[in-house]
């Protein structure tokens, strides 16, 4: 049986009036957690998801922190990354998949807080893809300052289905 769509599962989530967006966006930050199980080291929560940009926040909690205090690199990249997969997944055409071939980043301040992460990309990226798609990233702190940025390039491609077609 089919996965419905990310889009479609964000919608519903989010939009039950017995959950509320809050819990929705929760019950879908949970659910999307388990399509790449290590994302829910974070405990994220999906707070934008539509086609080229999705952002989510990461808790500052004891258990993604660093020795010196702060939120951790690498649970800054996690979050980074699970963005732009939401991101991705609600964005690709469907005659086009994708998978991550790197990620550049450079950390920029302290990370002392809740940190939003941000993906973004432009349609006509998707539009023309065929090989290297750079998605903007980016984690932010609720004063604006940014204290990781960066790219993640994903290779995209035609499905074979979709080409012969």
């Amino acid at each position: 049986m089919p996965q419905p769509s990310l889009s479609k599962l964000w919608n519903t989530t989010t939009g039950l009036p017995v959950l509320g967006p809050l819990v929705g966006k929760r019950a879908f930050s949970v659910f999307f957690s388990q399509f790449a199980p290590y994302f829910a080291s974070i405990h994220a929560t999906v707070t934008v998801l539509e086609p080229n940009h999705a952002e989510l926040v990461i808790p500052d909690k004891r258990r993604v922190h660093n020795h010196i205090g702060t939120v951790h690199a690498i649970a800054l990249c996690n979050g980074l990354e699970m963005a732009m997969g939401a991101l991705a997944e609600v964005t690709i055409p469907e005659t086009k998949r994708w998978i991550p071939k790197g990620m550049t980043v450079s950390y920029t301040a302290k990370a002392t807080g809740d940190i939003t992460c941000v993906a973004e990309t432009d349609q006509a990226q998707w539009d023309t893809a065929e090989g290297d798609l750079p998605v903007r990233v980016k984690g932010v702190l609720a004063d604006g300052t940014v204290v990781i940025e960066g790219a993640i390039n994903l290779w995209v491609t035609t499905k074979k289905s979709a080409a012969t077609a």
